[in-house]
């Protein structure tokens, strides 16, 4: 499991870097839920990734560190392109059947 876990984790920061965000389709389930933006659905999630291209064109995460453990991921990363912070993120999320079903996380980035 925690290579599926994984190899997910991976395919949803290299979609958000390649603005590949009809992926978001293929990565998270149909009932997902973000916690920290009270959002459901993957449709969500590809919406709030446009959203954050077109304030910021240059964004783009660094992963720095990711612990994995059962159906479950702790992944720390740096944020690029936010002129004037260099913010990082703490994201937890959950897997079920090869896609992400539910994720928390907190930010650094001012809005």
């Amino acid at each position: 499991m925690s290579n599926d876990v994984r190899t997910v984790a991976e395919a949803m920061y290299t979609a958000f870097n390649t603005r590949d965000h009809e992926a978001a389709h293929d990565i998270f389930t149909a009932d997902f839920h973000s916690h920290p933006m009270d959002a459901t659905g993957p449709d969500s999630v590809a919406t709030r990734w446009r959203q954050m291209h077109e304030a910021f064109p240059e964004l783009r995460v660094t992963v720095e560190d990711m612990v994995v453990e059962g159906d479950t991921a702790a992944v720390r990363t740096s944020v690029h392109g936010v002129p004037g912070q260099a913010p990082t993120m703490m994201e937890i999320f959950r897997v079920r059947d090869g896609r992400i079903a539910e994720l928390w996380g907190l930010s650094s980035m001012s809005r």
